[in-house]
């Protein structure tokens, strides 16, 4: 199994994470920006994510990782929920600040809990990137016949999502989330008791990849 270290927010220090790549050369992709519009994960405007955006790039300069981000979803920030909106707006910032210059982005990724997975990428393929979808799964709560509220409707989601994942040319790697998860009302988890799967994990590990 792969490990994939994950710079969250802005707050870290650059020279140790840099020795750490440095000296776990195995390591070839740099995760940055958790949800950036979501008001309760990283939090940052575009204008703030463009201001810490050199720092990645130096790292990846100085280290060789890859960067993937930001890991985009549709959000609660004011003004920029739309994942489209806000990273338009990052780009416009970015470019502001760096003579017109696109900020390095290896992989863009994606989180997704709803219906339309397709479609959401369609939107996002306007960048030009590759994906990874680190997070998705379908957590439909609302009360309107198509709410995911027993396993197998889940498990449906799992089968039509992941072939959609497999299929794109542009997604590069995907994960479901979550690996386990109290009170899980939408049946996502794919672990159970300490050691064993569940129906749903058995399942994701059956599924084409």
């Amino acid at each position: 199994m792969d490990f994939y270290p994950m710079l969250w927010n802005g707050n870290y220090d650059a020279a140790s994470i840099e020795a750490s790549l440095k000296k776990n050369p195995q390591i070839k992709y740099l995760l940055v920006l958790n949800e950036p519009n979501q008001s309760d994960q990283s939090n940052l405007t575009p204008q703030q994510a463009a201001n810490l955006w050199p720092g990645f790039e130096a790292i990846a300069a100085h280290t060789g990782v890859k960067i993937v981000g930001p890991a985009i979803s549709w959000g609660t920030m004011p003004g920029y929920a739309d994942p489209v909106v806000w990273l338009d707006a990052f780009y416009a910032a970015y470019r502001n600040a760096n003579g017109n210059r696109d900020p390095q982005i290896d992989y863009l990724a994606f989180h997704w809990y709803d219906y339309g997975l397709a479609g959401q990428l369609d939107r996002l393929a306007k960048y030009g990137k590759p994906f990874w979808v680190t997070e998705f799964a379908n957590w439909h709560a609302q009360n309107d016949g198509a709410q995911i509220d027993t396993l197998a409707k889940q498990e449906a989601q799992m089968k039509d999502m992941v072939a959609i994942c497999e299929a794109r040319a542009d997604v590069f790697r995907y994960a479901w989330f979550t690996g386990r998860w109290n009170n899980d009302s939408h049946f996502t988890s794919l672990l159970g008791a300490p050691g064993q799967l569940t129906d749903l994990g058995r399942l994701y590990l059956s599924l084409p990849h």
